[in-house]
């Protein structure tokens, strides 16, 4: 007898396209902006207070990512559950797509988990997911709509200790023409440190959203990283909504300069 699916009908869609029919370039996604939990899998044996920390969700970005499709009228996809259930910004075939440790937390729920209980997660929330990028995008070029991929995500001030200096960070991989010319606007504005492809980078087996709909599609895009402590607010979500509704497009124009 076939498995029943991991989420009930009465549960939330993993994906939520704002604004679609917004007229700006840019189209925003925020892979781990939300931190639900499928009602079968409890919180996967962690207590509450777990679930608020960043192993669970980037704290702030989907906020941030709801402020900028508003203030540049662009396309903006979230992401409903916890990065814990499933990492919606790694490939599911690598180990870290379902973590039985993040940080130094164990996760219990997550255990030696069988191909089958695996392939729950990635059929009810990964593909789901991934599959709305990919039908918004190919709706965009149907229309011959330009779209601009940026990947909105946070990043915790101390990781195993230790502090992370940086404000904002921008990620690239293949093409870094888009993350160098916001890299050098950010800078700019006189009171950020700003970091390229730290704390993070992207590659083929860390992320997900910028190879396969960014760098397969030919796209200009990329990942953005503000640290959690300047967002955890709505004044602070707001501005940094403001400063990068001013800062995009006029990466985006460079970007078309070089």
């Amino acid at each position: 007898m076939a498995e029943s699916p991991l989420l009930e009908p009465d549960e939330p869609d993993p994906a939520t396209l704002e604004n679609e029919a917004g007229d700006s370039v840019f189209f925003f996604t925020c892979e781990h902006a939300g931190r639900f939990f499928p009602r079968r899998l409890g919180r996967l044996g962690l207590p509450e207070a777990e679930t608020l920390r960043h192993i669970a969700w980037d704290i702030g970005i989907g906020a941030v990512g709801r402020d900028l499709s508003r203030l540049l009228n662009a396309a903006a996809i979230l992401q409903t559950y916890s990065r814990l259930v499933i990492d919606c910004n790694r490939d599911p075939n690598v180990p870290s797509s379902i973590p039985e440790i993040s940080e130094s937390t164990e996760i219990p729920g997550n255990y030696r988990l069988g191909e089958a209980e695996r392939a729950a997660r990635v059929d009810a929330i990964f593909r789901p997911y991934h599959n709305a990028i990919g039908a918004a995008l190919d709706r965009r070029a149907a229309a011959d709509r330009v779209s601009v991929l940026v990947a909105m995500h946070s990043f915790t001030p101390v990781f195993k200790g230790v502090s992370r200096p940086w404000h904002v960070a921008v990620l690239f991989n293949r093409d870094p023409r888009l993350a160098h010319a916001l890299a050098e606007l950010l800078r700019d504005e006189g009171d950020l440190m700003v970091g390229e492809n730290e704390p993070y980078r992207v590659s083929d087996l860390t992320d997900y959203t910028v190879p396969v709909h960014g760098e397969r599609r030919g796209l200009p895009h990329v990942e953005l990283e503000i640290r959690q402590d300047l967002i955890t607010d709505q004044a602070g979500q707001r501005e940094w909504a403001e400063r990068l509704a001013r800062l995009l497009p006029a990466a985006y124009a460079q970007f078309l300069r070089r």
